[in-house]
């Protein structure tokens, strides 16, 4: 941290400011993530800890899902599948809110409301009211109180295609997920595609970029093929941090170590926009590693040499959920992932403070 003796009083006040955070993805890996930095966030209920700042959370979600409710809904309304989107909501609300635990519901019967959810609804309806997605997000998001933004990665309604090793073409999130064969490539129909100018101005002044955890092909890299997502996440001052995974995805990462996984997100980037790179150093037992073996799923390898001369800095931290052990299941943990999102944010606002002293400094002495 550099000193405040040395710093303008602008300055100052910017290090005391609550941290920029923009969070990048879909899925349950995203909507852990931020359920556990909601708890820091403004307006939150529960007073952060003494010498940790609030933060500012924008999540850009994923929109190419095409199964399920949200799939449903897609095709009879053609609207944006809402359903990551209301993960997210739900997040960053209060979980004992009435709300929220609407959002959540989902219909055990009914013909026509069979598997829907109510948020999916809730979206569904808004849209149709206001012809505006994003607006209904916005509106769903005022009404849910959350913590806060949330924008769709674009507007446009766009379809995922993957191009399997052997040439096969796939179409739709649904299908590619259920792939036999390895993944060569993603891309977005139609291509041309364009991040929300909210979206934007969201990454240009963050200072935090965090991807992942999630699904690799189907809710992290659909983001960064939106036309001139990558661009501006590599032109933000802010650290770019990618949050691996825990375990090999079937139809997506079987036998994938770590630098697998950053590799795939830069070759789609056609850029570097990773900077740190966090993994998980909490034991697996052997118990639970043999049931996810019967799924032919393996915890993910660490392999920090091939990570170091990516050029990217590695964390380690402790990120298996306890409690999802429990249960015998293997999921991030909300508040270990905030605690480092925390505290990457908190040292990348340093740095970018640090680097306008020193420029300042070098114009004084011109």
């Amino acid at each position: 941290m550099p000193s405040l003796t040395r710093v303008s009083h602008q300055q100052q006040s910017r290090l005391k400011a609550p941290l920029r955070i923009v969070s990048i993805g879909g899925g349950t890996g995203l909507s852990t993530l931020l359920s556990g930095v909601k708890k820091f966030a403004i307006g939150s209920q529960r007073q952060p800890e003494s010498g940790v700042p609030l933060v500012d959370i924008a999540a850009v979600v994923t929109v190419s899902d095409d199964g399920g409710s949200s799939g449903r809904l897609r095709r009879d309304f053609d609207i944006l599948p809402p359903g990551d989107i209301r993960n997210c909501m739900t997040a960053l609300s209060e979980d004992e809110a009435l709300l929220s635990q609407l959002f959540r519901y989902r219909f055990a019967s009914g013909r026509g409301l069979k598997g829907h959810s109510f948020g999916n609804l809730f979206l569904t309806a808004l849209h149709q009211i206001t012809g505006d997605f994003a607006q209904a997000v916005k509106l769903s998001s005022e009404i849910l109180a959350i913590r806060g933004h949330i924008y769709p990665a674009t507007a446009a309604n766009v379809t995922l295609e993957a191009v399997l090793t052997d040439g096969t073409v796939v179409r739709g999130e649904s299908t590619i997920s259920k792939s036999k064969k390895p993944i060569r490539k993603i891309r977005l129909h139609p291509a041309a595609c364009k991040p929300l100018p909210d979206a934007l101005a969201a990454l240009a002044n963050a200072d935090l970029i965090t991807l992942g955890p999630g699904s690799l092909y189907t809710s992290v890299v659909p983001n960064i093929l939106v036309k001139g997502m990558a661009e501006a996440i590599e032109k933000s001052p802010a650290m770019k941090v990618y949050f691996v995974n825990l375990m090999w995805q079937p139809g997506e990462t079987i036998n994938f170590t770590a630098s697998q996984h950053v590799k795939v997100i830069l070759a789609h980037a056609k850029r570097k926009i990773i900077d740190c790179v966090v993994v998980n150093s909490a034991p697996i037992s052997p118990a639970l590693q043999r049931r996810y073996e019967r799924d032919k799923v393996k915890p993910v390898e660490n392999d920090f040499e091939a990570l170091d001369k990516l050029g990217v800095k590695i964390v380690t931290a402790d990120l298996v959920s306890e409690s999802a052990v429990a249960q015998q299941r293997i999921r991030h943990d909300p508040a270990a992932l905030a605690d480092v999102v925390l505290d990457l944010a908190s040292r990348s606002r340093a740095f970018q403070v640090r680097k306008e002293v020193l420029a300042a400094k070098a114009l004084q002495l011109k």
